[in-house]
Parts: structure tokens; sequence; C-alpha cells
């Protein structure tokens, strides 16, 4: 189990740095990377959208999950986890960007845990090394996420650190599982839980990139029902 690891390590290795540096990096490269890190979450999303073979399914699976989202008011609840998280990390080191209001920090903290915790190439490279051994998705993540979570941390100091805890639990669960997750899918299931990820994949896009803040948390629910509504689908509606 390799690539959970390096991509771990790559979350708190850009984390340090970018924290570290803070304000030395200069102003414009702190603004216009997160455009670019945006734009580069849409077009994953759109490469995973065009897999797609029940369009209804995941769109079903999307307004269900995301109204199921919404009642458990999953992202106010990860709010407050980051809220604590910060305020525990900033009793030994003060954030890069001191003039960053709560509503700020929280708003870029939720977007780039979907990216690092739920993207598509997280996902499916932890499935697929833990069923094959191929460890190139993960690794091609990695190179993204150091890059990532330098640029964030000049802004969200340490505790964007913390993120790969999430992330490799995560990670290290669907590597464990895939064993016995994959033997039970259809090439169809999981090329609708990869169009559903990817939609989840472009409002973060939207979100990282400040052109719409989407709720992407409360959008993560759709995950679990992409595969189960994608499998009744085609039992009960395709002839």
């Amino acid at each position: 189990m390799l690539g959970p690891f390096v991509n771990g390590a790559s979350v708190v290795i850009g984390s340090l740095t970018g924290a570290s540096l803070g304000n030395r990096i200069s102003e414009n490269l702190r603004t216009k990377m997160p455009l670019v890190f945006g734009i580069s979450s849409m077009g994953l999303g759109i490469a995973m959208i065009v897999k797609v073979k029940y369009l209804p399914a995941v769109i079903l699976a999307l307004l269900v999950g995301t109204m199921i989202g919404e009642l458990m008011h999953l992202e106010t609840g990860i709010q407050k986890v980051a809220a604590k998280t910060k305020g525990f990390i900033e009793k030994f080191a003060k954030p890069a960007d001191a003039s960053l209001t709560q509503d700020q920090f929280l708003e870029k903290f939720v977007a780039i845990l979907v990216l690092f915790c739920a993207s598509g190439t997280g996902i499916f490279g932890a499935m697929n090394e833990g069923m094959t051994g191929d460890t190139t998705l993960l690794m091609v993540k990695s190179f993204l996420d150091l890059f990532t979570a330098a640029i964030f941390a000049t802004a969200l100091g340490y505790t964007v650190a913390t993120l790969a805890i999430p992330q490799f639990v995560i990670q290290a669960s669907l590597f464990l599982l895939a064993t016995k997750i994959l033997p039970l899918t259809t090439p169809a299931m999981v090329a609708d839980f990869s169009a559903c990820g990817g939609l989840i994949m472009v409002a973060t896009g939207f979100r990282i990139a400040g052109i719409k803040p989407f709720s992407v948390a409360n959008m993560l629910p759709a995950l679990f029902l992409a595969m189960p509504i994608s499998a009744l689908w085609l039992r009960f509606f395709v002839r």
C-alpha cells in the first residue's frame, strides 16, 4: 500500500512548506494558482462525467444524496470540526494570513478537503492500486496535491496538513476493501460512480476558483448512492 502513504506525505510536505513561507510567496502566485487548481478540478470532473452510462441514475443519486447531506448539515459539521482544528493548531503556530476571516477560512478549507479526500482520482487510484498494485493514479494526484497544499497553506496555515489524516483513512480503506467491492460492481456502475464524482469535482472547481460557492460537502452522500441507483436503474428501466 504505497500510494496512500505517498499522497498523504505530499499533503503534509506541501502544507508545511507553504505555511512556513507564508507571505514570502508572491501575492500574484497565491492569487492566480487557485484559479488553476479550480480549472484543473473542473477538467478532471468533466473527464469523469463523459464516462457516464445512465445519466438519469447519476442525476437522481446527486439529487437524493445532496438532500441527505443538506438534512444532515454535513458541511456545517465539517466546518465546526475545521474551526476547532484551526483553534488547536493556532495555539502552537499563528496562521500564515492573519487577515483571513473565519468564514473565508472555512470556505477554502471545505473546498480543499473535498479536493484532497473525495476526488475521483484519489478514490479510483486507491481502489485500482488495491486490485492491481498500480500506483500511477495516486502518484499523479500526489504531485497535484503537493502544490495545491503549498499554495493554500500560505493563507490557511499549518491546519491544511491535518487533511492528510482523513485523506489517508479514506484511501487506505478503499485500498483494503477494493478486492471485495469491485467484484460486486459492473462497468456501468463504476462509470456512473465516476460521473457522479465528476459532477462534484466540477462543483469543487467552481468553489476553489471563487466563481460559485457550492456546498460540495453536502453533495458527498451521492457517492454512496451512485452505484446502487445505477444497478437499480439497469434492472428496472433498461430494456
